[in-house]
């Protein structure tokens, strides 16, 4: 029973996470940049949904992390492998949505104030500006990353019911 409720929070949580990545490149963003009336608001609408998808991000990956270690200490050693797999992208996802929001995300804020509080009314030759379009990229960059390291446990745990000893779970 304990396995079964492990198992659905691993697979809620990461696919909480990745799919609410995939909606958010996808199409909050592209949506937000062609319908609202200016790009100040669609920036605005999106730097907001990114930083409450990094929040969902880093409790599900908790979450994750948690039951997998549970499930990496109840099962017999080989199938030990997959769930350490899944832990190491998941901390990498982790660790790269900590440092977006905790040290880019704050940084680009700040040039966007520099800036006069509008980054496109800004010369694209000013200080703040040039920053701020290279701590986009790299956000843009670290986004795809964590993508594809979700896409990555995603198909590791679809694997996991064909692991041997993944149904042998050893009693504590």
């Amino acid at each position: 029973m304990i396995e079964k409720l492990l198992r659905a929070l691993r697979l809620l949580s990461m696919t909480a996470w990745v799919g609410g990545i995939a909606f958010f490149a996808f199409v909050v963003a592209p949506v937000a940049f062609t319908h609202l009336s200016n790009i100040h608001d669609a920036g605005m609408v999106v730097g907001t949904s990114l930083r409450i998808l990094h929040k969902i991000g880093l409790i599900g990956g908790a979450i994750f992390c948690v039951a997998t270690v549970t499930l990496w200490f109840r099962a017999e050693v080989p199938a030990r492998v997959g769930f350490a797999l899944e832990m190491i992208l998941a901390i990498v996802m982790m660790g790269v949505t900590a440092y977006s929001q905790y040290r880019i995300i704050p940084a680009m804020e700040q040039d966007r104030i520099a800036a006069g509080g509008d980054i496109e009314t800004a010369d694209i030759a000013s200080p703040p500006r040039v920053d701020f379009e290279r701590l986009h990229a790299w956000s843009e960059r670290l986004e795809g990353l964590v993508l594809l390291c979700g896409i990555g446990v995603i198909l590791v745990l679809a694997r996991e019911s064909q692991w041997p000893e993944t149904g042998k779970i050893r009693t504590i």
